[in-house]
């Protein structure tokens, strides 16, 4: 079993992470300060050191140099509140495997420690057994199966989405998958993956949408030791962690003109050169990019290559958007509720009929990644067997409360004259500041410029009183 430091100065984040970590199979410890975590490190070794980068005494740079001096054998990656594109080249050319901004999601937590580990035992056994060429690395295992990850749907939207998947799982394709934020890309490119030739070799995700000159060529091929100043140790890029499995390029639509380049050159040849060295690395990777933009817009534009765009462009595949898998909600809302309850060690049974008829009703512009974090938001927050509408964001409430009365209003049969259509405007304009005030009648009175008591009466004219 591997062994993790949790530093921390927040008790709930490391008390949440430990036990999150324990039911995978970690040995987990805890330290809220630096002075803490350095005397854990001197009186037993770990894999690696989940470190937060504000501290009460000191910070994660500190912590980092300070390890990377006295125990290079641990990995270390950093977590913040703050991201800052300039302190996270700064960190990794120090020696961290990764630097991750909070909000933590679980899974990709996960994601990362297994990577962070794969790679730092893979630098032990060449520095033990003084190998030329690192092992390749070990397949990542996510927080729950890409199988569960993927939620197939019952929809027309979905069923057409999982008959694209299978179609192309099976061949060596290059996969361009599109559609709005939200729509679970990620998860689809791990279905089409869990569902190749390719099943057993690793799946690696790289976000491309933060990647900046510097910090590219080692992300995407490595580096080595003492290549470039602050390259303190060997680092294994993403191409060669993915070699005999599947690459993941996410909101590659973000990657600077100069990046695309030096991509289109690997992707044709299938050959990588670490920085700082001359020996060239055969490649065998199944590449899968996602974007939420218009390449080819971004081409016309002359944003994107169009020769890189046609070697990803074997087959493509568009996510709907949430809206367009309304049936689906909550066979989604089921799916992450049963999740939440693993993560959080909780058995919250189902959703009340408030609730149901809320989600069925919400728009849900951050779609499926939305829904997802505001059931697990909800699971934390529920005590009882229900998630109970108290335990919805407001946002998502109130937008529910309002459509419920705007459709009361346009079932109204009203005459087609003059003093009904100015009544008509008038109470969509108390609507109007209703909404904007999440339905406080004091504060919409005010705004109106009209006594709560006239409000109440208007408003009881349509029944908007309850």
């Amino acid at each position: 079993m591997r062994k993790i430091l949790i530093v921390d100065d927040e008790v709930n984040i490391g008390l949440l992470l430990s036990r999150f970590l324990t039911r995978n199979s970690f040995i987990v410890s805890t330290a809220t300060s630096g002075v803490i975590a350095m005397d854990y490190l001197a009186k037993e070794s770990y894999d690696l050191v989940l470190c937060d980068y504000r501290l009460e005494d000191t910070d994660g740079k500190e912590i980092l140099i300070k390890i990377k001096e006295k125990y290079p054998s641990t990995g270390v990656i950093i977590i913040t509140g703050y991201s800052d594109i300039k302190l996270a080249v700064e960190l990794i050319k120090l020696g961290a495997y990764d630097y991750i901004t909070k909000p933590l999601y679980p899974d990709e937590i996960l994601n990362t420690i297994n990577k962070a580990i794969d790679t730092q035992i893979a630098l032990n056994v060449d520095k033990r057994e003084g190998a030329q060429e690192a092992p390749k690395q070990k397949a990542v295992k996510p927080a729950y199966s890409p199988a569960e990850n993927f939620v197939a749907g019952q929809s027309g939207a979905s069923r057409e989405l999982l008959k694209q998947i299978q179609l192309v799982a099976p061949t060596a394709y290059s996969v361009i998958l599109t559609g709005e934020s939200g729509t679970g890309k990620e998860s689809v490119a791990k279905a089409i993956h869990l569902n190749s030739p390719r099943k057993d070799g690793p799946f690696v995700a790289m976000d491309c949408g933060s990647l900046t000159k510097e910090l590219a060529g080692s992300e995407f091929f490595g580096h080595e030791k003492g290549s470039f100043t602050g390259a303190l140790y060997t680092k294994i890029g993403h191409f060669e962690m993915a070699n005999g499995g599947t690459l993941f390029l996410d909101e590659v639509g973000n990657l600077s003109y100069e990046i695309q380049a030096a991509l289109l050159r690997t992707v044709q040849e299938r050959k990588i050169k670490r920085i700082g060295s001359t020996k060239e690395i055969d490649l065998d990777v199944r590449i899968i990019v996602a974007t939420n933009e218009n390449l080819a817009n971004a081409i016309q534009k002359g944003r994107f290559r169009e020769d890189l765009y046609h070697r990803f462009n074997e087959f493509s595949i568009n996510l709907p958007p949430l809206s367009q898998r309304g049936s689906d909600i909550m066979v989604f809302a089921t799916t992450f509720l049963g999740v939440a309850n693993q993560e959080l060690g909780r058995n919250v049974q189902g959703f009340s009929q408030e609730v149901e008829d809320c989600f069925l009703t919400y728009n849900w512009p951050g779609n499926v990644r939305e829904l997802k974090n505001v059931v697990r938001r909800a699971t934390l927050l529920t005590e009882s067997q229900e998630i109970q509408l108290k335990a919805l964001p407001l946002e998502i409430s109130t937008y529910a409360k309002a459509s419920a009365i705007e459709n009361s209003i346009s079932k109204i049969e009203k005459p087609r004259d003059l003093k009904n259509a100015a009544l008509e405007a008038e109470y969509e304009a108390i609507l109007k500041v209703l909404r904007e005030v999440n339905f406080n009648k004091t504060k919409a009175a005010k705004i109106l410029n009209i006594d709560r008591k006239t409000l109440y009466n208007k408003m009881k004219a349509i029944n908007l009183d309850t």
